[in-house]
C-alpha cells in the first residue's frame, strides 16, 4: 500500500476551540506544526467570509490563549506556543492606532501647553517690575508668634493679680491652696525614675552621675548611658546642672515653713488667713520658678555666652534653643525685665477678657491660678493646661479674644 510521505511525518492534530468577541464559537482541527498566522487565516475564513480579500485583515486581528492570556506570535507554530489539545483561543480585532494629529492640531496643543505652563523667574520679574517694592521678611511669622507669646505673658501676669484678689475672698481658699502647695511638692520633673536609675547604677555608674544623665536625657536609659560613656573623662561631669541648686531647696523650704508658722501666730481672724494665703502664694511662685533646659544651657554656654544671659535668653524664648541663640546675637528684645510687666488693665483687650463669662468663672478656680503661674515660668507646659478640662476652656477664650482683636 502506498502512503504519502507528508502523512507519515505529519504532526499531531489538535482540536482547538475558537471564540470571538461577538459570541461565535467553533472547533478548528490543525496540526501542531501549523503557524499561528495560518491558523488565524482559517479562523477569519470561518467567521468573516471574504475577509481575506483585504491583506490587512490578518494583521488587524490577533489570537489570544485564553488560559495564559498570552497574545500568540504570528511567526511561531502552535507547538512552539505550547498550545495543547482542547485549549481555547480568542480571536480579537486589534484596536486601530490613533490618527496622527494634523499640523494645525499640533500647534493648538503646543499653544495650550504653553498657556498652562507656570511662569519662570524672568517672567515673574518682568510682570512685577512696575509694582511698588516691599521689604518682605521671612521672619515676620516668627516675630508675630513671639509678639503673641509676649502679650500672652503680660495677660497672664495681670490675670494672676486678679485671680489672687478674687480667691482671697473665698473662705476655703487657704485650704485649697494648701492642698495645691502639697501637690507641687511632688513635681514630676524633680523625681527620677527609680527603675532607670537602678539600671544605670547596676552597670557601675555612680548614682549622682546617673541622676544627672537621666535628667539631661528625659529619663531615657539608652541616651543617659550614651551620655555617661561620652562624658566619662569630662572633668565637669559631676558639676550640678545649670540653673539647678539643690542645696537651696531645703533651706528655702525651711524658711517657707518658718514664715508659714510665724504668719498665723502674728495675726488673727481675717488678717491671719490673708497672710497665710499670701505666704502660700509666695511658696507656689518659688516652686514655679523658671527652669531652663539643661541641654540648651550647656549648648549655648559652649558658644561662649555666660550662664546668666543664657538663662535669660531661654526664659524670654520659652526654652527654645534656636530662638534663644537668635536673641543673644540680636537686639535682645524683649528684655527679661519686660516679662514681669502686666498688660494695661484699661486696654480693650484686657477688658474684653475680663468680661468673658468663661474667664470670669475660671478666675474663681484655684487650679486656673496654678495653671497661669506654671505657664508664666514654663510656657512649654501650655499644651498640658490647654488639654485640661478645667483650665482649657479659659485658655481657649483668651486665645480667641486675642486673635479677634488682633485682626481688627
Amino acid at each position: 500500500m502506498f502512503v504519502q510521505e507528508e502523512k507519515i511525518f505529519a504532526g499531531k492534530v489538535l482540536r482547538l476551540r475558537v471564540c470571538t468577541m461577538e459570541g461565535a464559537e467553533w472547533l478548528e482541527e490543525v496540526p501542531e506544526d501549523t503557524t499561528v498566522e495560518k491558523l488565524k487565516e482559517r479562523c477569519l475564513k470561518h467567521c468573516v467570509p471574504g475577509s481575506l480579500e483585504d491583506p490587512k485583515t490578518v494583521t488587524h486581528h490577533k489570537l489570544i490563549h485564553a488560559t495564559s492570556e498570552k497574545v500568540l506570535t504570528d511567526t511561531k507554530t502552535v507547538l512552539e506556543e505550547n498550545i495543547q489539545d482542547r485549549d481555547v483561543l480568542l480571536l480579537i480585532k486589534k484596536r486601530a492606532p490613533p490618527p496622527l494629529p494634523k499640523m494645525a492640531d499640533v500647534s493648538a496643543e503646543e499653544k495650550r501647553k504653553q498657556e498652562q505652563k507656570a511662569p519662570d523667574k524672568d517672567a515673574i520679574l518682568k510682570a512685577t517690575a512696575n509694582l511698588p517694592s516691599r521689604n518682605v521678611d521671612r521672619t515676620v511669622a516668627h516675630h508675630n508668634m513671639r509678639d503673641f507669646q509676649t502679650e500672652l505673658r503680660k495677660i497672664l501676669v495681670s490675670l494672676i493679680e486678679v485671680a489672687q484678689k478674687l480667691l482671697a475672698l473665698n473662705p476655703d481658699a487657704v485650704e485649697l491652696f494648701k492642698k495645691a502647695n502639697a501637690m507641687l511638692d511632688e513635681d514630676e520633673e524633680d523625681r527620677v525614675d527609680e527603675i532607670a536609675l537602678r539600671q544605670l547604677t547596676e552597670m557601675g555608674f555612680p548614682e549622682s552621675r546617673a541622676v544627672k544623665a537621666l535628667r539631661l536625657n528625659h529619663m531615657s536609659v539608652t541616651q543617659a548611658m550614651e551620655w555617661l560613656i561620652e562624658h566619662a573623662d569630662d572633668p565637669a561631669v559631676d558639676a550640678p546642672l545649670p540653673g539647678q541648686t539643690p542645696s537651696e531647696a531645703p533651706a528655702e523650704a525651711g524658711a517657707s515653713s518658718a514664715e508659714a508658722t510665724a504668719g498665723p501666730s502674728s495675726e488673727a481672724g481675717g488678717e491671719e488667713a490673708k497672710d497665710e494665703l499670701t505666704e502660700i502664694f509666695k511658696k507656689i511662685r518659688r516652686k514655679r520658678e523658671f527652669r531652663p533646659d539643661p541641654r540648651a544651657v550647656i549648648a549655648l554656654m559652649e558658644m561662649g555666652f555666660d550662664e546668666k544671659e543664657v538663662v535669660d535668653a531661654l526664659r524670654v524664648n520659652n526654652n527654645q534653643q534656636n530662638a534663644a541663640c537668635e536673641w543673644l546675637l540680636g537686639d535682645r528684645k524683649p528684655s527679661p525685665e519686660e516679662l514681669d510687666k502686666g498688660i494695661d488693665t484699661n486696654s480693650p483687650l484686657f477688658q474684653a477678657i475680663l468680661e468673658n463669662p468663661v474667664v470670669q468663672l475660671g478666675l474663681t478656680n484655684p487650679k486656673t491660678l496654678l495653671a497661669f503661674e506654671d505657664m508664666l515660668e514654663n510656657p512649654l507646659n501650655s499644651t498640658q493646661w490647654m488639654n485640661d478640662p478645667e483650665t482649657g476652656p479659659v485658655m481657649l477664650q483668651i486665645s480667641r479674644i486675642f486673635q479677634t482683636l488682633n485682626r481688627t
